[in-house]
């Protein structure tokens, strides 16, 4: 099944794939490897300096589409990329794009849990409240209830806007990014760049070429990461982020190095 995937791009697959059965399995019996894998912000108190690196290989376990499409994608194009490019320079190629989808996914999000900081700072003690968070906390509690009960024996006056703020804040700490979507569009831009003409069948049935579709893409992504649409649960930064440093990457490999890149 996996002799004709060469070898980088057959590891990658496979950890994803281990990672995605341990994450399922632990989680039925009440281990989340999401929150402690995934990539949280880094001035959550659930960040941990590992996540940079696992939470590439962690996908949602209550979403099977997640990492089917992801590894669909990565495997198809992935494995062609690396048969041209040879495993080390496809490897750090890949590394590369999801560093870049993980810092640009933070810039953004620091700066948001820094101004809720300062808010909330105003009506209690945040910095005790990140300690709870990290020390005290059981992440594979009840989450809500555990919370509640530590405003409540911290007698804080509870108005409407701190309701607000907090909820947010508790958002933006807790959920962490997972999946490997940052690398892969690294992948399709790089594709798009160095094979701009070949054709995709979108839907399995329209011709649509590289250049297009990959460029739709990005862009649909940057207009859904402006946009606060309750529910959505996406990291379209890190969709983007992934995209500019895979496209930077190709662009100077290309300059240097003509005998692989078109």
């Amino acid at each position: 099944m996996f002799q004709n995937i060469p070898q980088v791009t057959k590891n990658i697959l496979l950890l994803n794939i281990a990672f995605f059965v341990a994450s399922w399995l632990l989680k039925n019996q009440g281990i989340d490897l999401e929150m402690s894998l995934g990539a949280h912000y880094i001035n959550s108190p659930f960040f941990e300096p590992y996540q940079v690196v696992t939470h590439f290989f962690m996908h949602d376990t209550n979403n099977l589409l997640h990492i089917f499409f992801n590894m669909w994608l990565f495997v198809t194009l992935g494995a062609y990329l690396e048969n041209i490019w040879g495993a080390k320079r496809f490897f750090i190629f890949y590394v590369v794009c999801a560093m870049g989808s993980f810092a640009l996914y933070n810039m953004i999000g620091f700066i948001e849990i820094m101004q809720l900081k300062s808010m909330l700072a105003q009506q209690f003690d945040i910095e005790q409240f990140d300690f709870f968070l990290k020390h005290r906390l059981n992440v594979n509690g009840d989450f809500n209830e555990q919370v509640n009960n530590y405003l409540n024996h911290e007698n804080i006056q509870i108005s409407k806007s701190f309701i607000l703020n907090m909820n947010e804040y508790l958002d933006k700490v807790k959920i962490p990014m997972v999946g490997a979507s940052g690398g892969v569009f690294g992948i399709m831009t790089a594709f798009a760049i160095l094979f701009p003409n070949t054709e995709f069948r979108l839907y399995f049935f329209i011709p649509v070429k590289a250049k297009y579709l990959v460029s739709a893409y990005f862009l649909w992504e940057l207009y859904l990461s402006f946009q606060q649409q309750a529910g959505d649960n996406v990291a379209h930064l890190a969709h983007i982020g992934g995209a500019v440093a895979g496209a930077i990457l190709v662009l100077v490999w290309r300059k240097k190095d003509r005998s692989n890149f078109w």
